[in-house]
């Protein structure tokens, strides 16, 4: 349970330190007309996160009030906002992992009438966050390097493995 909760943290905070980079009028601006912004794929994961963990070992994941397509328009009007959807969605996430107890990693629980064990729900969720997160990760990078030319690396920075290798081992660097 530790180690999912770790990850968790792990992938907020690869996200966060490249929102961080990010100009705030790249935050909004997207590659093409098909593909999402990072406010508009930080709409979505908090509504995800909102359907899936309030309640979640007594109702469905999919909560009937969720419209996951306006999780696709309307983006947040600014930084301040984005950031403030952001972190409401992490805080049910982490609100509902809490209370578990081992006990409550086999109980059944619904995903769109779907059964998963908690634990099944929880990977599914890491896979669904991390697929998101790599996504705002690139545009991030893409945005901030086209508008300023600085990125500072948020995993291992290229032709530096080398470096981050002894640096993790030395206990310099967390490998999450």
């Amino acid at each position: 349970m530790q180690d999912s909760v770790d990850l968790f943290r792990h992938y907020k905070h690869l996200a966060e330190r490249s929102i961080d980079q990010c100009p705030d009028e790249a935050l909004f601006s997207s590659l093409d007309d098909e593909s999402n912004s990072i406010a508009i794929i930080v709409k979505h994961m908090a509504g995800n996160a909102r359907s899936r963990w309030t309640d979640f070992l007594t109702t469905d994941g999919e909560k009937p009030d969720r419209n996951r397509d306006s999780e696709f328009e309307g983006p947040p009007k600014n930084r301040a906002e984005l950031i403030a959807v952001w972190e409401q969605g992490w805080k049910i996430l982490f609100d509902a992992l809490a209370p578990l107890t081992e006990a409550d990693l086999t109980r059944t629980i619904t995903i769109r009438t779907e059964p998963h064990s908690v634990m099944q729900a929880i990977n599914r969720q890491i896979a669904h966050y991390s697929y998101h997160v790599g996504q705002i990760v690139f545009l991030a990078k893409h945005f901030t390097t086209k508008l300023n030319g600085n990125w500072n690396a948020v995993t291992v920075p290229r032709n530096k493995s080398k470096q981050f290798n002894a640096d993790v081992s030395s206990g310099r660097k967390s490998q999450r």
